[in-house]
């Protein structure tokens, strides 16, 4: 007998070009439980609302102080039913009350083995290029749960990649990508099964 589990919407916030977010729309188009129904920016000229639009889902798009300060939109996300927030290259640091409406349910993507290269101002090519300055050997993605803190949850998935001293900040930057598209989806659908199997036992 195959388990039905309820419906899971997923909105996944992002700051950039999105070809994570394409990369996890693609994966769960067709999916029996796991639907992406919002995406989330803080930046009016990134290329992911261009993708959200492709493939018809809605986009919001949120100012820094409301975000921040005051409500954290939590009454527009969960309007849209949602039960999980991705973030998938999202540069603002998330509100406690965002935190606290979605507890344990809020998912990053780090381009660096966490704890090193973590933190504020450590993101995209900054995390690469500090990378090869320090004449890394080895690095990867965290995925993990988020906090308060930036890049400090509980972390629920590592991989590597080996650096050669040769590298470039753009050539590790390749690498790192080959691991976000190769693991972020499947994690985030594991760890949400995992939710789920947990749920109902």
């Amino acid at each position: 007998m195959t388990l039905s589990y309820p419906q899971q919407k997923l909105a996944i916030f992002a700051s950039g070009t999105g070809s994570n977010t394409a990369n996890l729309i693609h994966y769960f188009q067709q999916h029996p439980f796991i639907t992406i129904q919002l995406i989330v920016t803080n930046n009016p000229n990134a290329g992911v609302i261009q993708i959200a639009r492709q493939h018809q889902i809605p986009v919001l798009l949120i100012e820094k102080e409301r975000f921040q300060k005051t409500d954290g939109y939590v009454s527009e996300i969960q309007a849209y039913g949602i039960h999980w927030i991705i973030l998938a290259g999202f540069l603002w640091k998330v509100p406690l009350r965002l935190i606290e409406a979605f507890p344990h349910r809020i998912i990053n993507i780090h381009p660096a083995l966490l704890p090193k290269y973590g933190g504020k101002g450590m993101y995209g090519i900054k995390v690469h290029q500090a990378i090869a300055e320090a004449g890394e050997s080895v690095t990867g993605i965290t995925i993990h749960f988020v906090n308060e803190h930036y890049d400090d949850g509980p972390p629920i998935f590592q991989t590597t990649c080996s650096v050669a001293p040769t590298d470039t900040p753009e050539q590790i930057a390749q690498k790192v990508h080959a691991l976000e598209y190769a693991h972020f989806p499947k994690v985030i659908e594991d760890t949400i099964l995992q939710h789920l199997k947990t749920k109902s036992t």
